[in-house]
């Protein structure tokens, strides 16, 4: 899924502090933490640098406003050698408290970073379950799943992370700033003189790496698209004999994600290695006019010392802003991927649309529905009388599983398209959850979640007692099958049901839709994957349960639909005919070609011999 989507500034800013919300009490606790722990590290400086002015230059020391208040300093200006063991104290005594301060920063950082990307995957999971299904078909699972993942930590550790540490360097940057004016400014102002260098590279290299960063990331997502597709369709490749080919494409993606990244890499060599020069230059020019201030006598040895420790204790978090400011690019992309899917719009019903129970004929009125620029439909109209049994036939392509779509609402009739109603009611005025609940659906593949067969079956009704599962499977001739398994209705049937054979997933997908109770329930080509005896027998069986329900059956099995009450047949999207098995046989036709074709001789024997078609 490849996207020109753009979150502006704003927006993306309006993102974090929506999922901030909840957490930022923990997040301003951090902050406050951080804060302290950067006053306990400028002391630490301050109180050696007085140390070391009061022994070995054997002189008071004059305290800095700020620190006038701290009672055990001023035993430096009277006793320096009894300083320095109160030094060494208060040296341990700083380093604990920032000890403390650290703790609180981290533990609080680790709540509130879990609760603002919980925060964004239960709204991602949410959203996505209530997008459209149309948008679901135009986006690739594997490169959904990666914008739920991979984006989302991107933009956990960027808010998180280097939020935070944005903002400590920067109160880091001016503490310093201040104590070191309050001490020497010419000296103070070299080191201060780099600050504005290293911010300028940043943003220049800001502005050149986020293209990159973006084109990255959609190649990972193409990346892991593949790898899904293969995992999911690993025995179409067995059968198939792909290895290879397959192989192949997945080394084509992840060669041009490997070099896309090596290019990345070499931006970001070039970044770190100018980075480290500038900082070796800053720490290299304050040595030199420290050095020259000392030797003059404008400033002490302590003093000197101290400017030293505060320029190579900023050198290290104003080059990890830069890489912040760097890592920012990567963080607005994820933003950009994420944001993507949740300003994609929901399905929502009319405001006036109420929660009915359907009862009444099911009537499509002039329906004409297309996607992606190909008419599927065209002036569609017939009428599915209440409690009957209504079959489809047609050819690939013609239309068929989207009258079904259209019914259940997955796809939606814009103005103009034609009119869909269930006793009188447009299905537009129905709330979807309403309808979809009373509308039951089997698909010719159906999904079966990695669960046991039980969970499967009681998926629409999870306390269904087990007589009435049971009985269910029965109807659809599966529980035989079932409890023949070595762990019965307790077997797991592995991601997607891959481990029960084709007919024995479509008729567990039976099992579950009739525990649903719908009153329109719809087989859209269901019973493809069994033979015609079972066919048989299953249908024989429904027609006793789902009686006062309305049916729809889609199969490209004349023997299914015979014996529906009207049977409609589709040719181009079209209308070609509508009537009875024995009208439509009776005429010439694309049903009579059908039927003729499919009724071999073992099929004539078999309704002869009195089984039900």
């Amino acid at each position: 899924m490849e996207t020109e989507f753009k979150l502006p500034g704003r927006d993306k800013a309006r993102l974090i502090l929506r999922y901030l919300r909840d957490n930022g009490h923990l997040f301003a606790i951090a902050l406050i933490c951080a804060c302290l722990g950067m006053v306990c590290n400028a002391l630490i400086p301050q109180i050696i640098r007085f140390a070391v002015d009061g022994v070995l230059d054997g002189k008071g020391v004059e305290l800095p406003a700020f620190l006038e208040g701290i009672n055990f300093l001023e035993v430096l200006r009277t006793d320096p050698l009894r300083g320095l063991w109160w030094s060494a104290g208060a040296v341990v005594a700083v380093a604990a408290m920032q000890g403390v301060f650290t703790y609180g920063r981290r533990i609080n950082l680790a709540k509130g970073s879990e609760g603002f990307v919980k925060s964004i995957r239960d709204d991602l999971y949410r959203h996505i379950l209530y997008l459209s299904f149309d948008w679901h078909t135009a986006n690739a699972t594997g490169d959904i799943i990666q914008r739920c993942t991979s984006d989302v930590d991107v933009i956990r550790t960027f808010v998180c992370n280097q939020l935070v540490e944005v903002v400590r360097t920067v109160f880091l940057i001016i503490l310093y700033s201040v104590i070191m004016l309050s001490m020497d400014v010419s000296v103070a102002l070299v080191c201060i003189a780099f600050i504005p260098v290293v911010g300028v590279s940043s943003g220049v290299f800001y502005r050149k790496i986020s293209s990159r960063f973006k084109i990255a990331d959609e190649a990972e997502g193409r990346l892991t698209t593949c790898a899904q597709e293969n995992l999911t369709g690993v025995r179409v490749v067995r059968a198939f004999g792909r290895e290879r080919y397959e192989v192949h494409r997945f080394q084509e993606k992840n060669d041009r994600f490997s070099r896309l990244w090596i290019e990345l890499g070499k931006l970001l060599s070039v970044y770190w290695a100018s980075g480290t020069f500038i900082t070796c230059l800053q720490v290299m020019v304050v040595t030199l006019v420290g050095t020259v201030g000392a030797v003059s006598g404008r400033i002490s040895l302590g003093e000197f010392m101290t400017f030293v420790t505060y320029s190579s204790a900023l050198a290290w978090p104003v080059r990890s802003l830069g890489r912040v400011l760097s890592d920012m690019s990567k963080a607005g992309v994820s933003l950009d991927r994420v944001g993507y899917i949740l300003n994609a719009r929901e399905e929502w019903d009319d405001p006036a649309a109420s929660s009915v129970e359907l009862r009444g004929d099911i009537t499509f009125d002039h329906v004409t529905f297309g996607y992606e620029g190909q008419r599927v439909l065209e002036d569609v109209s017939f009428t599915i009388p209440w409690g009957s049994t209504f079959a489809i036939l047609g050819g690939t392509g013609s239309g068929k599983s989207t009258i079904v779509h259209l019914l259940d609402r997955l796809y939606e009739l814009g103005e103009g398209q034609g009119r869909i109603t269930i006793g009188g009611v447009d299905i537009r005025h129905i709330k979807r959850e309403a309808l979809r609940r009373q509308i039951g659906l089997v698909l010719q593949e159906p999904f079966l979640f990695s669960q046991t067969i039980r969970e499967n079956i009681a998926a629409t009704r999870p306390e269904v007692p087990e007589e009435e599962l049971r009985a269910a499977a029965a109807v659809a001739c599966v529980d035989e099958a079932i409890t023949e398994l070595a762990q019965g209705y307790n077997t797991v049937v592995g991601e997607r049901g891959v481990t029960l054979s084709g007919g024995q997933k479509q008729r567990v997908a039976i099992a579950r839709m009739l525990l649903q109770r719908a009153p329109v329930m719809v087989f859209d080509d269901s019973l493809s994957a069994v033979d015609a005896e079972t066919d048989t027998k299953i249908r024989a069986a429904l027609r006793e349960r789902m009686r006062g329900a309305t049916v729809i059956l889609i199969s490209h099995r004349v023997t299914t639909l015979m014996q529906a009450d009207r049977i409609l047949v589709l040719d181009g999207g079209k209308v070609a005919d509508l009537g009875t098995h024995a009208e439509l046989i009776s005429r010439p036709g694309i049903y009579k070609d059908i039927y003729d074709i499919q009724m071999s001789s073992d099929d004539r024997q078999f309704i002869q011999r009195g089984g039900e078609a």
